[in-house]
């Protein structure tokens, strides 16, 4: 390869960016894709924060268990059979979701919208899960969220959720 000078006329010429030809890069935004005009990821909306797919072998696991009680006494021990059917249900259900509009949390028994408007903050206890501080001081639990999650978290509210880990990187 050939070394160029800066009087060189072909030191001028933009060269195209280096990586796989057939990459399949596209130009539209996706995850893990990074704004150009920060250096927060773009996640699309709404963004749906679900309990670890690994909680399914769980029921697989609660299943097995409720099986073999059961089969000792299936008068007595049967309605051990409902336990990872319900669990099942719950690890379904219970989910958090990122909009426009705000948060909407889904519980064990009901949903619920929070309007960025309201939301004041984000409390991590030692001890259960994250919760979401409202004008008024109620808090609300968010289910499926973690304090790993939130890089993605703050991504997905347009910045209205600070994250740590950048505040951290930043300074």
């Amino acid at each position: 390869m050939a070394e160029t000078s800066p009087d060189d006329p072909a030191a001028d010429v933009e060269k195209p960016p280096t990586g796989d030809a057939g990459s399949g890069a596209s130009s539209t935004p996706t995850t893990g894709d990074v704004d150009p005009d920060s250096s927060t990821p773009v996640v699309p909306l709404p963004a749906v924060f679900r309990l670890n797919p690994l909680t399914y072998f769980a029921v697989a696991m609660m299943f097995i268990a409720a099986l073999a009680l059961s089969g000792a006494s299936l008068a007595y021990l049967g309605w051990t059979l409902l336990l990872p059917v319900l669990f099942g249900i719950w690890v379904a259900r219970v989910r958090t979701v990122v909009t426009d509009e705000g948060l909407r949390v889904r519980g064990t028994w009901r949903t619920r919208s929070i309007g960025w408007d309201r939301l004041e903050g984000l409390q991590f206890p030692r001890w259960g899960s994250v919760r979401a501080v409202l004008d008024g001081g109620e808090r609300v639990r968010l289910p499926a969220i973690a304090f790993r999650d939130l890089p993605r978290l703050s991504a997905a509210s347009r910045g209205r959720i600070p994250d740590p880990y950048a505040a951290a990187a930043a300074g």
